[in-house]
Formats: C-alpha cells, sequence, structure tokens
C-alpha cells in the first residue's frame, strides 16, 4: 500500500514534465521547419488555433469575473509573454537568454509566497540555484553583447509568467482544466493577433514542412504542454513545479546534439547534472506561511485604514469593528476557510 501510494505522489510531477520537454523540443522544430522572420506569426499561430480548438471540445464562455481573469491570464501566461519571449531570442545569443529564463524558479517562490503564502524551504532555494547555475555551464557560451532591451524582455517574461502562474493557482476556476487552458490561449491569441499583422503585415506562405511545424508547437508544445503544466500548478506548490521547468533547456540541449550535431563537452555534462540535481532535490515541499506575505507587509496600513473608515456610534463598536479586521492566519479578498482553500496542498495523486 505503502508503495503505491509513494507511486501515486510521483505521478503528478512526472506528467509535468511533458511541458518542460515539449517546449524544450519546438527550439529544434522551430529553427528545423517555421520561418525565420515571422516570430510574431509563429506565436500566433501556436496559441489561437489550439485554443479554439480545445474551446470546440470544450463549449462554454467565460461568467462574471472570469472575463477579465481570463484575460490576465491569457496575457500573462500566453500573450505578452510570447512577444518578450521573442524580442529576448532576437536581440539576446540563445545561451544567454536561457540563463536569464532559467531564473524562473526563483521568481515563481517569491511570487508565490507573496500571495498565495508558500514559503520555500532552504532545499528549494538550493535547488534553484543549482539549476540556475547548470542551465548557465549547459547552454552559456563566451564572447557575448549584453544588450539592456533584450535583458529586459527576457527578465520581464519571467516575472510576468511566475505572477500568472500564481494567480492561476489562487484563482479557483470554476470550470475544468481544458476549459480554463482554453480561455487562456484564446485570450492571448487574439492579443497577439492585431500585434502579428501590425508588426508583420500579412500571414506568410506555409508549405509543408513550416505546416507540420506548426502542427507540432501548437498541438504539443502549447496546447499539451500548457495543460499539463496548468495541472501541475493546481496539484503541486509552485516551487516545485517551477524547478521541474528546468528541463527545457536540457531538453533543448539533448535534442540540439542529436539532431543538429552541438558539441557537447564535460562542462555541458556538469550543467546537466546539476539541473538534474536541482529538480529533484526541489520537490521536497514548501512550508505554508499563515498568510501571503503581501497581506503581512500591508496589514499596519488595513488596520488603519478599516479603523478609520468603519463608523463608529461609540467605543463598543469601534472595539468589535476592529476585531473584525484580518488577524494572523485570515486571508483578505479570498475564499473563507470553511470553503475549498486557494491552495491545493502538497502533491498528491490526480
Amino acid at each position: 500500500m505503502e508503495s503505491n501510494s509513494s507511486v501515486a505522489s510521483w505521478r503528478t510531477p512526472a506528467l509535468t514534465v511533458i511541458a518542460p520537454v515539449a517546449w524544450g523540443s519546438t527550439y529544434y522544430v522551430t529553427d528545423a521547419f517555421l520561418p525565420s522572420d515571422r516570430p510574431l506569426f509563429a506565436a500566433l499561430l501556436r496559441a489561437l488555433p489550439v485554443g479554439l480548438l480545445l474551446l470546440a471540445l470544450r463549449p462554454a464562455l467565460p461568467s462574471g469575473a472570469w472575463w477579465w481573469k481570463s484575460v490576465v491570464l491569457g496575457t500573462l501566461n500566453i500573450g505578452a509573454f510570447f512577444v518578450l519571449i521573442f524580442i529576448a531570442a532576437y536581440r539576446l545569443p540563445s545561451g544567454m537568454a536561457a540563463t536569464l529564463t532559467a531564473t524562473a524558479p526563483i521568481a515563481m517562490m517569491a511570487v508565490a509566497w507573496l500571495l498565495i503564502g508558500e514559503r520555500p524551504r532552504l532545499a528549494s532555494i538550493s535547488a534553484a540555484v543549482l539549476g540556475v547555475s547548470g542551465v548557465a555551464l549547459l547552454v552559456l557560451r563566451a564572447g557575448f553583447a549584453v544588450d539592456p532591451i533584450g535583458v529586459a524582455a527576457s527578465l520581464g517574461a519571467v516575472v510576468m509568467s511566475s505572477f500568472g502562474y500564481v494567480l492561476l493557482k489562487r484563482w479557483q476556476a470554476p470550470v475544468d482544466l481544458l476549459t480554463l487552458t482554453a480561455w487562456q490561449l484564446v485570450a492571448g491569441g487574439l492579443l497577439l493577433l492585431p500585434v502579428a499583422l501590425l508588426v508583420e503585415g500579412a500571414p506568410p506562405a506555409i508549405d509543408a514542412g513550416a505546416g507540420f511545424g506548426f502542427l507540432y508547437i501548437g498541438l504539443i508544445g502549447t496546447g499539451l504542454a500548457n495543460y499539463v503544466w496548468f495541472r501541475g500548478l493546481q496539484r503541486m506548490p509552485a516551487a516545485s513545479v517551477s524547478l521541474i521547468g528546468l528541463l527545457n533547456p536540457v531538453t533543448g540541449t539533448i535534442l540540439g546534439v542529436f539532431l543538429a550535431h552541438e558539441v557537447f563537452g564535460p562542462t555541458q555534462l556538469l550543467g546537466m547534472a546539476l539541473v538534474l540535481l536541482g529538480v529533484l532535490l526541489g520537490q521536497t515541499g514548501v512550508r505554508r506561511a499563515a498568510r501571503p506575505l503581501l497581506l503581512t507587509i500591508l496589514q499596519p496600513v488595513l488596520r488603519r485604514v478599516g479603523t478609520t473608515t468603519t463608523a463608529c456610534s461609540d467605543r463598543n463598536n469601534c472595539r468589535l469593528a476592529a476585531q473584525q479586521l484580518p488577524v494572523r492566519g485570515e486571508w483578505v479578498g479570498h475564499e473563507s476557510n470553511a470553503a475549498e482553500p486557494a491552495h491545493p496542498g502538497p502533491v498528491r495523486a490526480p
């Protein structure tokens, strides 16, 4: 029984691995099959068609607050994220862009602590440092020039997606995950549509090779990858999921070695070992803070605003109003503890 439970507890991380592996494979597919001068059009075709396909399979539209929440998530996780990633890819050497992107676990841990109270353990922080170091050894090369715009775009994409992923954990969607994924892809794709047309003009001609490439990065590199990634975010701590994402450059490197005959030596082997060690070390979980760090920082302001704006007819009413302000362990602006918890808890079987 204990053995079965152990296997089940690793099922969600194992499925989540599909996402960075699929993303890592898109580097080779993009370079080998897609037009090299139409990155925004490629991003558009990654998001919108597969989003519409998923929406056809799950024909449900957002309602109420989920209209704007879907737009926010689609912008942070898909639309604006893709734009910044392509800016970074065009202005930075691939090794430097990958190394900057590898700081995503650190950013996501900070945002998760800030917004949903997931305080990372020392093991998770150490794993992130190992991962960034490993990616740097794996892909970084000497003799590159630093482009400030490219660096800003790369780090902006990291921060933006970190907020998007953590908000996805905090906001409890009233629909199944497939529908939620469709909403984000459609929202992000619709955001990309006018940008791609304005910057790159009419869509290019697509031959058989490009058609295969777009089909692959749409269905596998975006649809399937985002579904299992969002599934992992719902079921696992943000720190653990973010560290699994470090397998992205590892996959890209392996495919580059075997399919494009890229150089692979002892330095790259050491880097890959550090990344894998960081991913495994990062699955040890997080400590749950009493409440999000942001509320701890804003607590004095919240109390002062609450006590000064509450209409008090006498001293007893003022005392009662003050007692109703948030205390340690309570969340402001979120469901009560009696309802479904905002954080799904430790890794569990799907």
